[in-house]
Order: C-alpha cells, then structure tokens, then sequence
C-alpha cells in the first residue's frame, strides 16, 4: 500500500504480507524489531516496527503492546499521578524502587541515566546478569565495578546518580536536574544551546547514502516469509492500534 501524507513528519501503514523492501534490522525490542526498508515505488526508505501478532498474543502480552501507544497519548497530560508502580522496562535499566515496588516516579530517570553514561562509555551495563532475577539481584546489591580507563569525575557523576536511596539520588534532590547539570563532568556542556539544538555531536557517522546501514548492529535475521498468516480474530485483538 501508498504511504498517505503526515502532517506530523510520519506515516502509519500495516503489512499482513512479508516486510517489503527490507534492507536491514535497526533495532530489536521485546515485543519485534525496527526495519530499514524501501517502498518500491517511490524509492523512500522508512522505518517498519514488525511484529508476529501469533506469538504475542501467545505470550499474552498485547496489553503492553497497546501500553506502547497509550503512555506516549498521556505522557504530558497534566493530570497523570505521580507515582506508578508497574514493573516494566528493560532489566539492567531498572532503579532499585521499581524493582521493589515502592512506587516511583521521575527518580527512576536519574537512575536511568547513571546506567545510560556508565554503559556508552564501558560498553556494556554496570549491572548485568545471564537471567532478569540475577541482574535485579545485583541492581539491589548496588555494586558497581568500574572499567579502569574511566576518568574519577565520571564515576563519581555515576555513583550519584545510582544512589539507591533516591531521596539522595543526584537530580532528585532540591535543586532537581540543575544538580546534574551543574556536575563537573558536565562542565564543558553549554546548557543553553541543548534546547536550540546547537550542540555537535562528538561522533558524527558517516553515510553514503540512505540506504547506508554500515552503522547498524548486526542481527540474525527472521524468515519472515515462513511465519504463521495471522487471522481476523487476532488482527481484532489490535484494532485501531
């Protein structure tokens, strides 16, 4: 099918057929995966989120599919409670409250990118596990082993920011994000031009091309050619997603 217009910079078309045009794998998340693919007769490239309708419905997980589109409608809606108390997200991303299920609110973002800093600049998370229960185990724990070529500021930004008493929890506290920002690790940031998007960037890829994928991670790929047709009652199970 045609792509219609978006005045928001973006089109939604579903497939029952297998993915057209596919170049590569973007992304793989829980519930499918983000494709690199080009419609045929324009020749635009798009990304296409595929997932297995069978399987999820299977795996009883269509409500957190439905979720995905739900909290992105309420994310700035005013009235949204400030507390929350479901267990999602990814594991070695999660804050200590979430795992307990205290309850938690905007902290758990701090927490989140202590994980985020610690990870881009080892390469892999400070908290990690062959399974979800070992990896909250360890996140409850709060120990952390820091690769040897991390500078001091850095690991004293990341011990703050993965306080487990998030009354203590760096960006938590009174003076909020000006706390994070203010850090010495951060004191070449010129704050002012984040939001006039005048930062560059410290690493820039370099494209050929748009169908460049030189880029992307490499992923096993799916026959997805041999997957199962999907039915109307289970295509019913996500109308007007």
């Amino acid at each position: 099918p045609s792509l219609p217009p978006s005045p928001r910079g973006f089109s939604s078309v579903s497939y029952k057929d297998p993915v057209p045009g596919f170049r590569a794998t973007a992304r793989t998340g829980t519930f499918g995966r983000v494709q690199l693919v080009q419609q045929k007769t324009s020749k635009h490239f798009f990304a296409l989120k595929v997932m297995t309708i069978p399987d999820i419905i299977r795996l009883k997980q269509e409500q957190h599919v439905h979720n995905e589109k739900s909290v992105l409608k309420e994310v700035n809606h005013p009235f949204l409670v400030k507390l929350t108390w479901t267990l999602c997200g990814t594991p070695e991303y999660l804050a200590p409250e979430v795992i307990q299920s205290k309850g938690h609110g905007r902290a758990v973002d701090w927490w989140a990118l202590g994980i985020l800093i610690f990870e881009m600049l080892s390469g892999f998370p400070p908290f990690f596990d062959d399974n979800a229960f070992g990896i909250y185990q360890k996140i409850l724990a709060g120990k952390i082993d820091f690769p040897r070529h991390l500078e001091f500021t850095v690991k004293d930004l990341i011990k703050k920011l993965l306080v487990t008493d998030r009354t203590k929890r760096l960006g938590n506290m009174k003076n909020g994000a000006e706390d994070v920002k203010q850090h010495r690790w951060f004191r070449l940031v010129d704050w002012g031009a984040v939001p006039e998007r005048k930062l560059k960037p410290p690493i820039v890829p370099k494209l050929c091309g748009e169908d460049d994928t030189s880029n992307f991670e490499a992923y096993p790929e799916n026959d997805w050619a041999s997957a199962p047709p999907v039915s109307q009652k289970e295509l019913d199970v996500f109308k007007n997603f």
